[in-house]
């Protein structure tokens, strides 16, 4: 039985006009652009770019502080639509508005969005897929799709707008004030990542911030009242927004007034609400959700082009004067702002040249000269340090080389240690500190750090590993992005101990090195914290995790067992038999590889031959030739055993078929370390139990005999 509530909501055609002249005409081929592209893909969403075109429109033409040939300029005003199943508004953008394609980091001449890419919608191989990505089409400045995400990178860009002119922003020197805005949908508004990302905004005073609330109360199954009947008005004045109203998408001069608020307005994000007919113009499927997610059909196109004033069989239609008008409009009006920048930039890079040549290797994704020369080398220390604490050591040293290096904790940098020494909290007052208090809102952290790093700083998250599940959507996006976000995940282990089975991560260990193009590093000691550092710094087109520990790890003597150096390509030899012929290889990764190196020492007095491989990173021993994964794996040495302190799947790839796989099975225990390792075997004898039953079994194998 269908609910009330599902059928269709009365909302009346607007009392405004819908523009007329080359406005009109320009908002009517965006919109009959997104109905031929998703009828001839036969998939998509054309009811949003439909519904809000109109604002669209007007906010690129008349506000948008942009220049379409030059895509790439640093003060550019952001667009992020959150909401990208619309895609198609995006694409018809950049393609009316003239994008030019970056190619290699260099602007070409060639078009980011063609009219042939946008006929291929959804195609293989096209620059128009069925959401943004950011990687692939010059343009999209975030990957938006799972809904809210874009909510979340922008209240990272706007973080970064701010951080970057308190940096560098000199008296009549303004490099970097650009304005963040965010077309954003009911169902952004109803995930939990935006109500964080929203929260954080109001707290931080994020003026610079513009979310437009496309308000056409249609999601897939039905209208909104079907599950969400808050007053979206009265929660953004709780979180301290300034919250405006346009009371018909088609009404520019009432967005135009909205918008001009927005820009007046220096102590507080803005919401824009703006109500809008969903499939504006289709007279049969309008304000249904049928129009959300499905194309219209022949009929009904024919028929909303008729609405228009369109031809009524006119395919990928743009009429005379339509390039043109983009032409004199956000094209006129951005390089003229962008050739008055670069003279500003001049200037500035006269009067202070240091500053410019930062904020040159900055913007090109690159380090300071010396940045990883005075990292910490930990002397041998049996008793050891927390690979945390370590990482905080490591972190603070960067930190005095890299300016552009922020970040913070979900409310748990004294835990994570992730604060920054003698730098002031990033705060309403004080844009430019270096240290973030995310609070406890992983999931905005996650997104607000992709917003960060895609405005040139270099940004972490922290939390518990445990809690990186919180944050799962933002860190595949990153992957999928190719941007070099990187997260600092301690308590890495039912090693954490009395917290118990709720905060005892078992299975994100293997979650996270499930995501594809992310950087998994969980180093054995200090000394691999460093090294583990220097790789994650050098990364430009992945993401990573950093997973550590909170028990203290002995340091381990490199005049015995190999340099921590070995970290770099995943999986080293650190301790190997004398005749360099082991009968049997010890594999682990972090905390689990002083289990295997005491392992070893007993099986060496027992006269076996053994080797300790520590294997911090799957991901980067993948990466090396097979020449060196098989020097380091040799494929005739059957017995094996891997340790770890979390889920067993996919260490078999490196125990073999036959090999022994030490690891968890099941969820931890609240009880002290000593006794939780003893009751899960995580100790040196069960190892060399294992161990020598390896090398039995694969004797008895060979010899074909029990």
């Amino acid at each position: 039985m269908t609910s009330k509530a599902a059928a269709t909501q009365p909302r009346a055609r607007p009392a405004v006009e819908p523009g007329t002249g080359i406005d009109r005409l320009c908002i009517d081929t965006i919109r009959t652009l997104a109905i031929d592209a998703v009828a001839k893909a036969n998939s998509g969403h054309a009811g949003t770019p439909m519904g809000i075109a109109p604002v669209a429109y007007t906010l690129w033409q008349e506000f948008l502080r942009y220049d379409p040939a030059e895509p790439l300029w640093p003060n550019r005003d952001r667009f992020v639509l959150s909401c990208g199943h619309a895609s198609m508004l995006l694409y018809a953008l950049l393609h009316l508005s003239g994008v030019r394609r970056v190619d290699d980091d260099r602007v070409t001449e060639k078009l980011a969005v063609t009219l042939d890419d946008i006929k291929n919608f959804r195609q293989f191989g096209s620059m128009t897929p069925g959401h943004p990505e950011h990687e692939r089409t010059t343009g999209v400045e975030t990957t938006t799709g799972p809904l809210g995400q874009g909510c979340g990178n922008s209240v990272g860009m706007a973080i970064a707008a701010r951080w970057l002119g308190a940096r560098y922003n000199q008296p009549n020197r303004t490099l970097f004030d650009f304005d963040v805005y965010t077309i954003c949908s009911d169902g952004d508004l109803m995930e939990g990542v935006a109500s964080e990302a929203a929260s954080l905004a109001g707290h931080l005073g994020l003026s610079n911030l513009c979310w437009i609330y496309d308000s056409n109360t249609v999601t897939i199954e039905g209208h909104t009242p079907l599950a969400f009947s808050e007053n979206v008005e009265t929660r953004f004045k709780g979180y301290d927004w300034q919250v405006l109203r346009v009371r018909d998408a088609n009404d520019a001069a009432a967005l135009v007034q909205a918008l001009q608020r927005f820009r007046r307005t220096d102590d507080k994000p803005t919401l824009v609400i703006v109500d809008s007919i969903i499939g504006y113009g289709a007279p049969n499927k309008e304000n249904t959700a049928s129009v959300h997610s499905e194309p219209l059909g022949d009929e009904e196109a024919r028929l909303a082009k008729r609405f228009y004033g369109w031809p009524e069989d006119a395919q990928f239609l743009i009429p005379d004067g339509v390039y043109n008008s983009f032409r004199d409009g956000v094209g006129k009006r951005g390089r003229a702002l962008r050739d008055d920048w670069q003279k500003t930039f001049a200037a500035y890079r006269s009067e202070f040249p240091q500053a410019a040549a930062e904020i040159d290797t900055m913007l090109a994704g690159g380090l300071p000269a010396g940045w990883d020369q005075n990292l910490p080398v930990f002397p041998a220390d049996e008793k050891g340090t927390a690979t945390r604490d370590a990482s905080g050591k490591v972190l603070n040293a960067l930190a005095k080389t890299i300016p552009w290096l922020i970040g913070g904790s979900g409310d748990l940098a004294p835990s994570t240690k992730t604060l920054i020494d003698h730098a002031e909290a990033i705060e309403p007052d004080h844009p430019g500190g270096r240290n973030m208090h995310f609070g406890i809102r992983e999931h905005a952290m996650g997104a607000a750090v992709n917003g960060l790093v895609l405005s040139y700083l270099r940004a972490f998250g922290a939390t518990f590993l445990t809690f990186s599940d919180y944050m799962r959507p933002s860190l595949r996006l990153a992957a999928l992005m190719e941007i070099p976000v990187f997260h600092v995940f301690t308590h890495d282990s039912i090693a954490l101990g009395e917290d118990g089975p709720t905060h005892q991560p078992i299975e994100q260990l293997v979650a996270l090195r499930a995501i594809p193009n992310m950087i998994v590093l969980r180093p054995a000691d200090a000394n691999e914290v460093s090294e583990a550092y220097k790789v994650v710094l050098n990364l430009t087109k992945e993401p990573a995790c950093l997973v550590l520990s909170r028990q203290k790890l002995p340091v381990f003597d490199r005049t015995r067992y190999a340099a921590a150096a070995g970290l770099a390509r995943g999986a080293y030899v650190m301790a190997d038999a004398e005749n360099g012929a082991p009968q049997v290889i010890l594999i682990a990764s972090g905390s689990e590889v002083q289990l295997c190196i005491a392992a070893y020492e007993q099986l060496k007095r027992d006269g076996i031959a053994a080797r300790v491989v520590s294997m911090p990173s799957w991901e980067l021993f993948e990466a090396q030739d097979e020449s060196y994964r098989h020097a380091v794996l040799p494929p005739d040495i059957k017995p094996r055993v891997t340790v770890e302190l979390g889920a067993v799947i996919g260490w078999d790839r490196y125990a073999g078929p036959t090999g022994a796989i030490i690891g968890m099975r099941s969820f931890g225990l609240s009880a002290p370390i000593a006794d939780l390792l003893r009751h899960f075997g995580f100790v040196p004898d069960k190892i060399v139990q294992a161990a020598k039953a390896q090398i039995a079994g694969n004797r008895i194998a060979r010899n074909g005999r029990p």
